[in-house]
């Protein structure tokens, strides 16, 4: 029988001892890291809902798949954040509020582990409630931001943080589409906010899932060098070729699939 996929050493159609000797499932498995950070890093997202469910498909163990999430999550946004920093596109006032009232939620979060189902179940449904949100958004072309109040920045910060660490997912995914509906910033400025959103909550969150006793898989350097080169070529994608529209769509598009995927791999 061939084996599909492993991690940690198992195979779902080898024996252990068989499968310890097969190098290819996990560089596949780098490769699709890779793929998925590519097109995350596009709209400055760094792919942690789709590493999730890359990693229910692939049968990872439970323990492993949030902290492993958590730190592909942190090398994916550690350099798109480098990126927009470098082109002066990142607006750190409007990041500062929804920052720092994020952090203590994503470390409280991280403490939590939440039933596997109720997490899968919950968080696609919201996805996909994102993804229609967006698609169906009337565009004004023109229309100026809205200023950021600082009780509401707070509020959705909070929020957001608590997610990214009770599930592992950055948090991004999250904050983009609530920037985006409440005209809080462009599709373009919430791209450049998110990534360095995402860094900072991972790392707390992952910081706190260490202490929970949760840790990544044995296999993670060969997995996060596939995300890196996904997040370089993606965030230069982005950067380059993507319209305010295009970037919104292609959003939107991630938005579903990642609902549909954690909705399906139950």
């Amino acid at each position: 029988m061939q084996c599909v996929m492993v991690d940690k050493g198992r195979a779902m159609a080898l024996p252990a001892s068989a499968a310890r000797s097969l190098p290819g499932p996990i560089t596949v498995l780098a490769l699709l890291f890779g793929a998925i950070s590519l097109l995350y890093a596009t709209v400055g997202q760094a792919g942690g809902t789709a590493f999730l469910a890359l990693m229910a498909f692939a049968a990872f163990p439970p323990s492993d798949m949030r902290p492993t999430a958590l730190a592909l999550n942190i090398v994916a946004a550690t350099y798109s954040t480098w990126v927009f920093n470098r082109e002066r596109v990142v607006d750190w006032k409007k990041l500062k509020p929804l920052l720092l009232a994020s952090l203590p939620g994503a470390f409280i979060g991280g403490l939590i582990v939440l039933d596997e189902h109720l997490y899968r179940a919950t968080t696609g449904v919201v996805l996909l409630l994102a993804g229609v949100t967006m698609i169906f958004r009337r565009e004004r072309i023109g229309e100026p931001d809205r200023e950021t109040p600082v009780w509401g920045a707070c509020l959705v910060g909070a929020s957001v943080g608590l997610i990214s660490g009770l599930t592992g997912v950055g948090g991004g995914v999250f904050l983009a589409p609530i920037l985006i509906a409440l005209h809080w910033a462009s599709p373009r400025q919430t791209a450049a906010l998110s990534a360095p959103f995402i860094l900072a909550n991972s790392i707390v969150g992952l910081t706190a899932v260490l202490y929970a006793g949760q840790w990544p898989s044995p296999h993670l350097a060969l997995y996060a060098a596939g995300a890196l080169g996904g997040a370089i070529a993606g965030t230069a994608i982005g950067l380059k070729w993507f319209s305010q529209a295009a970037t919104r769509y292609v959003l939107a598009a991630i938005l579903l699939a990642a609902g549909v995927q954690l909705l399906v791999f139950q």
